[in-house]
């Protein structure tokens, strides 16, 4: 299992920020690998959707559902299939607008990249959350 967590500061109010972080359809756009989303089912608590995300030139397919959902505050999906993880995501008021923190805990399909390519893709993952915020960031800024 591996752990990455990241936060950043974005001058913005809380619910534009979470309007933005909590819809599947438009993570894409921001989280780099993530190439599809689809069939996304319901909305809030229980929402489901299907995904498709690239790590290390692989196509890996999976399904998530929203477990915990607090409009403007915190959300919580957890994945199955080709990346079993759990992302959890807090909006929280600053001085300067809203810190954002993202905390994915996933497991990388081992049998697929290999023990050795396991702690590359983990330090790749980790810089492509740093500058997913980054994106949400300047998104929301400009």
């Amino acid at each position: 299992m591996v752990a990455v967590k990241k936060d950043v500061v974005i001058n913005a109010p809380p619910e534009a920020v979470f309007t933005l972080v909590s819809d599947p359809a438009r993570m894409p756009e921001w989280l780099s690998g993530l190439v599809e989303v689809r069939v996304l089912l319901g909305t809030g608590a229980g929402q489901q959707f299907e995904w498709t995300y690239k790590m290390a030139g692989i196509l890996l397919r999976g399904q998530s559902v929203v477990v915990e959902f607090v409009p403007n505050e915190r959300g919580v999906n957890q994945s199955i299939g080709g990346i079993p993880s759990t992302w959890t995501y807090t909006v929280e008021p600053h001085d300067e607008g809203t810190t954002l923190t993202i905390e994915a805990d996933y497991t990388i399909p081992i049998p697929v990249l290999g023990k050795m390519a396991e702690h590359v893709a983990a330090r790749r993952n980790a810089r492509d959350l740093e500058a997913a915020l980054l994106d949400i960031k300047e998104t929301l800024e400009t």
